[in-house]
């Protein structure tokens, strides 16, 4: 008895390794097909809460906050549309324009 429950409990240990070990892995299949994308939306939400933050701390008014919040949709917009147009990739190029973008959003949030 004993042996079949010492190798029961090391198959569920070896199940929850692999579980775990596939749940740490970074990227999800459309994370790894589309990598300039997924760092462009990264950014944008890190963007968006760092916007939530200044409002909350009172860095920002309601309506600076409104105005990063939407030229930020504008940039996720324009990756949507590079996107629809290259079969939902974006290219290098269109990757350093929005990342140029965001980094002017980027230098309007205090903090």
């Amino acid at each position: 008895m004993t042996i079949k429950k010492n190798l029961l409990l090391a198959t569920m240990g070896l199940v929850m390794a692999v579980g775990a070990a596939t749940a740490a892995s970074a990227d999800t299949a459309w994370q790894a097909n589309h990598p300039r994308r997924e760092e462009v939306n990264a950014r944008l939400n890190h963007q968006n809460t760092r916007i939530h933050e200044e409002r909350r701390e009172g860095d920002l008014n309601a309506r600076q906050a409104h105005r990063l919040h939407a030229a930020d949709r504008g940039v996720r917009h324009q990756e949507r549309v590079y996107a629809r147009n290259h079969g939902g990739h974006i290219s290098r190029g269109e990757q350093m324009r929005l990342n140029r973008e965001e980094n002017r959003v980027n230098n309007h949030i205090p903090g």
